[in-house]
């Protein structure tokens, strides 16, 4: 088996490797900006780099998902360092979510995203992208000042964070600015069908050379416009390490005095929930990019994500989940087995261990680029006009959730959505549990699907559209279930149809003896 297992991934190498350098240089900067995003130690979201390809690569059941830090949970972490008072707080609740998620894929609950509705999640997103964009802001033009209230959550009035993001305008510092648009321009132009269609330019990843124009731009600027460069508190400050001692001293761990705080448990529950519907969500749509059409198994995925998770909290790490960005790099660069995801954990590696002075020449402004982008690309204005066009039981939930999450928070904005949109399903389906139409002075009540006391409603506004003189069939054929009441508010309309001179005709589903014995509605 393990032979079977050596021939079939050596015999892709060829397109593995490559694949695993192209997911390690779209990777390289997303792990830093994450990290810089979540108000974590960049070193953090190497650890999270590391873990999702030297681990689960090969824990999954993927041979093309690659996991990593997400941008989908900078708003968690950064809040619950915020709430738990420390990094290495955070560290444990990273630990027990990793335990959490371990437990929901051994009680095999990786059909858990087929339970939150398709509005409420890409609303969630949306609302991520456009804090992303909004945190992203100070570092984009270079403003410091204030930091932190700039990079905390919408806990401000709106009228407050629209005041300070005007306030950013007064401190721009040029030489972030000039590196931001720049950056953003290579990244919008690789994005288009032109760079596309030339195979040589699609091989090398946009965000790779927004980081190389803003080495290159600074490093010029240094040595002939001062004014225009950007100083060192606006550039990537990476730990540098000569020895195996000062690299393995960079790791952080778990603050187990802060088990007795019940914050933990909530922010680690949130983290646990979120980091499997996006890893969930990302294997799914992974899947559907498979030129072999795999299936990954979602409960061996969950097991995974959890093991990784628990791993990266003792180590001092940020959370882990598939991402979809980099798993689609992975396929679009011809990425064969796991063994692409495994080569770009090496490199990153490599990185860290060998070329940390290299990282430190990265401006902030460049991150800040790359994480707009995504922002843009997880708030798309056409993915609110695609909602608004699906009807107002889409377009709902999904503004509802980003809103709500904009003003409390993820996991209550999440909570909030899916109430709502819990509310239009049972609306949708009160509505087509019984229809009722007319031809002729005939009339046909349908009972379709389950039809509960919540239907009774709806059931004796029907009855009562049914006029005097005429003939009406109530068909149960589709039903699966018919609760009491319902047969009850029948049987009492078929006391009274006599009366208005109304020939009822009865056709029950077949199978409902029990039905069928406790009421003679259900003689048909």
């Amino acid at each position: 088996m393990i032979h079977k297992h050596l021939i079939y991934y050596t015999q892709h190498l060829k397109q593995d490797i490559p694949a695993g350098l192209v997911v390690f240089l779209v990777a390289l900067p997303l792990c830093l900006g994450v990290a810089l995003a979540s108000g974590a130690p960049l070193f953090s979201g190497l650890i999270a780099g590391l873990l999702g390809g030297l681990l689960v690569s090969w824990l999954s059941g993927s041979q093309l998902s690659v996991s990593g830090p997400a941008a989908g949970l900078t708003v968690i972490v950064f809040n619950g360092i915020e709430q738990l008072g420390s990094f290495n707080a955070f560290l444990l609740s990273l630990v027990i979510a990793g335990v959490l998620q371990m437990t929901l894929g051994y009680l095999k609950a990786g059909i858990i995203g087929a339970f939150f509705p398709s509005s409420v999640i890409k609303g969630m997103l949306a609302a991520i992208g456009l804090i992303l964009i909004i945190k992203q802001l100070p570092h984009a033009i270079g403003y410091h000042a204030g930091f932190e209230g700039d990079e905390s959550y919408m806990n401000e009035t709106a009228e407050q964070s629209f005041a300070e993001v005007l306030e950013l305008f007064h401190a721009i510092s040029p030489g972030s600015a000039m590196i931001t648009a720049g950056s953003l321009m290579i990244l919008i132009l690789w994005e288009s069908a032109w760079i596309k269609n030339i195979n040589l330019l699609r091989m090398i990843p946009g965000p790779l050379l927004a980081v190389s124009w803003g080495v290159l731009y600074n490093t010029l600027a240094s040595q002939f416009f001062p004014a225009w460069a950007v100083s060192g508190e606006h550039l990537v400050s990476f730990p540098v390490t000569t020895t195996p001692q000062q690299f393995f001293s960079l790791f952080s761990f778990p603050d187990w005095a802060a088990l007795t705080n019940p914050k933990i448990y909530t922010v680690a529950f949130t983290l646990a929930i979120i980091a499997s519907l996006e890893t969930l969500l990302s294997l799914e749509a992974v899947d559907k990019l498979d030129p072999l059409k795999r299936t990954a198994p979602t409960n061996r995925e969950l097991k995974a994500q959890g093991f990784a998770n628990l791993l990266s909290g003792l180590i001092g790490g940020i959370p882990i989940t598939a991402v979809i960005v980099r798993s689609a790099a992975n396929i679009n660069a011809g990425g064969q087995t796991r063994i692409g995801s495994f080569v770009h954990g090496i490199f990153l590696l490599l990185s860290a261990v060998f070329f940390a002075n290299q990282l430190n020449l990265i401006p902030l402004a460049c991150l800040a680029a790359i994480l707009l982008q995504t922002g843009y690309k997880l708030a798309k204005p056409q993915y609110f006009i695609d909602f608004y066009k699906q009807g107002w039981n889409q377009f709902i939930p999904f503004v509802v959730s980003v809103v709500a999450i904009l003003l409390t928070d993820l996991l209550e904005g999440i909570m909030i959505g899916m109430a709502v949109g819990l509310f239009f399903v049972i609306r949708a389906n009160y509505h087509a549990s019984i229809t009722l139409t007319e031809l002729n002075n005939h009339y046909t009540l349908s009972l379709n699907k389950d039809v509960s006391f919540l239907n009774k409603a709806l059931l004796r506004q029907c009855l009562d559209e049914i006029e005097e003189n005429s003939s009406v069939t109530i068909d149960a054929t589709k039903a699966t279930f018919i609760d009491h009441d319902i047969v009850e508010a029948l049987e009492d309309f078929l006391q009274a149809a006599a009366d208005g001179n109304i020939s009822v005709e009865v056709i029950d589903v077949k199978g409902k003896q029990t039905l069928k014995k406790q009421n003679p509605l259900a003689a048909v």
